[in-house]
């Protein structure tokens, strides 16, 4: 079956099982430890990504791998509880099939959230970064292969790929709620190995502010599908290549997951206004 096949089904599947979408809609992708965002909705309806019609499912410990549906004040959002990623064997195309869904469904306004690790020697663990760019290190994209015109141009622009607008919003909401807010250039490389000091150190000297293993693959999607997008890492850990200390999954989803009430917070402030 084509992937546009697939996400047609799926986006059916929903249509057809969940509430009529009103005209406020926005789609978040919860990342490692992010999952608290949920307590967020009012009136959620979970669907299992088992339920929905050829759907990828999370094999990650820290990803519930469910759609909730749910409101916050008058806008519907879109959870998707549990991402994919290159690592666990998934396609690039797989890996974005929660966004090209949300694309069919007409979302245009998308969160893409993720656990980082903290290149940037100021920037510390526990806080937030809201992403001003990327650099796409997993040597594939998610717009390989036939294009679906319908989806978006063959060849699209890739030079504002984070909404500015939804950026400097973040920004001033976190300003006036006292949430330290880091702004800073995303790498995404594919794991499921963390880096080496060697790495980090090349990282670094090539500008990235943090390092994960997801979010790079989505948003390409969601640029390509014209949403405007807003990205937010919360940084669970800090690489210094000259004191490299040894890091867990465990550890990484406690601290994410310290941040994710910030990041709830902030979240349930501009949400409305990013409707």
């Amino acid at each position: 079956m084509q992937i546009q096949d697939i996400v047609q089904n799926a986006a059916a599947y929903l249509h057809k099982n969940l509430p009529q979408q009103p005209p406020k809609t926005i789609g978040i992708i919860a990342g490692t430890g992010l999952g608290g965002v949920v307590d967020l909705l009012e009136d959620p309806i979970i669907t299992p990504y088992t339920a929905i019609p050829n759907f990828p499912v999370s094999t990650v410990e820290s990803h519930a791998g469910q759609l909730v549906v749910g409101s916050v004040a008058d806008t519907q959002v879109y959870l998707f509880q549990g991402r994919f990623h290159l690592y666990e064997g998934y396609s690039p195309a797989q890996v974005v099939m929660s966004v090209r869904t949300l694309g069919v469904l007409g979302v245009k306004k998308l969160i893409l959230t993720n656990a980082a690790g903290a290149i940037n020697p100021l920037f510390h663990e526990g806080e937030i970064m809201a992403i001003t760019d990327h650099i796409n290190f997993t040597g594939t994209s998610p717009l390989i292969g036939p294009n679906v015109d319908n989806w978006g141009p063959r060849f699209p622009d890739a030079s504002e790929i984070y909404s500015r607008v939804l950026l400097d919003l973040c920004a001033k909401q976190a300003l006036q709620l006292g949430i330290p807010l880091y702004q800073g250039v995303y790498a995404g490389v594919v794991g499921p190995n963390l880096e080496t000091p060697a790495e980090t150190r090349m990282f670094k000297m090539l500008g990235a502010d943090a390092i994960g293993m997801s979010t790079v693959m989505e948003a390409l999607a969601a640029m390509h599908m014209g949403m405007d997008i807003l990205g937010l890492s919360c940084l669970a850990n800090q690489n210094l290549p000259d004191c490299m200390a040894k890091v867990s999954l465990e550890q990484v989803v406690a601290t994410a997951g310290a941040a994710c009430d910030k990041l709830v917070r902030l979240l349930s402030h501009i949400l409305p206004q990013i409707a």
